[in-house]
């Protein structure tokens, strides 16, 4: 399985229109390779580099297997997205304090649907996904506001 971008490529750096000096919009992401016997995708974006810790940017879950894209400033249909680090549901872009950071998007293939809703965090989401993931990828951008 893999994760791209048209507009970063991996270990590069993402453009400011995705970010909070920007359009603040999340950038369009490709989806390939999925399993065929994935029954739904999840899609977790974090910063390791926060100076209060992780800080998770974006959570979506139950997206279809089928999806082969998230395109810009969207949300596939019939996804859930969860509360971030911010305490809302719904994209984050990149704002670091300092220095460079790291975001990782992240894509995991499951073998079921996750009975979440909207108020689910990270640590939900990371409970109801164990033992049911088949595959992961990941891509990461980097971002600094000195850049």
């Amino acid at each position: 399985m893999k994760i791209s971008s048209e507009s970063f490529q991996d270990g590069g750096y993402i453009p400011p229109k995705f970010t909070a000096d920007g359009e603040k919009i999340n950038p369009r992401l490709l989806i390939e390779g999925v399993p065929q016997t994935a029954k739904s995708l999840a899609l977790i974006v974090d910063d390791p580099d926060a100076p209060s810790g992780t800080f998770i940017h974006w959570t979506v879950w139950n997206i279809s297997p089928a999806v082969a894209e998230i395109a810009e400033n969207s949300v596939p249909a019939q996804a859930v997205q969860g509360i971030t680090s911010d305490g809302e549901p719904g994209y984050v872009p990149p704002a670091p304090p300092n220095g460079t950071h790291r975001y990782f998007f992240k894509i995991y293939a499951l073998d079921t649907e996750l009975d979440l809703d909207e108020s689910a965090r990270i640590s939900d989401l990371i409970s109801a996904m164990e033992g049911h993931t088949i595959d992961k990828a990941e891509l990461v951008g980097l971002y600094s506001r000195n850049n």
